[in-house]
């Protein structure tokens, strides 16, 4: 299951993991964002000795999606040692979302 970060924890949980993270910016109205939610969950639960998988509501945390200038969701960024590697915008197949995380592994 894909966790909440925010813009009080987003340091702590995705910046100084060790691990890999997928962070999936959405909103709650997004029809995109949750047509790729079970996708988003699916790859957490399978990845989740590798890897961590959170979810970013950017309605509830504006600083985070600011920061790294989030404008359309979902928008998921991949980053690796504390760094944006990679990212997809829009809604995508889950085959797509995974083929960017297998290199960062």
């Amino acid at each position: 299951m894909a966790h909440e970060v925010n813009d009080n924890n987003f340091d702590e949980v995705v910046i100084r993991s060790e691990k890999p993270v997928i962070v999936d910016f959405w909103a709650e109205w997004c029809g995109p964002c949750r047509m790729i939610a079970p996708f988003i969950e699916q790859i957490g639960e399978e990845y989740k000795e590798k890897a961590i998988v959170v979810k970013c509501d950017v309605d509830s945390s504006p600083e985070v999606a600011r920061r790294f200038s989030i404008r359309n969701i979902p928008t998921v960024l991949y980053f690796k040692g504390g760094q944006v590697v990679d990212k997809l915008v829009g809604a995508a197949a889950k085959s797509a979302f995974e083929a960017k995380l297998t290199p960062l592994l």
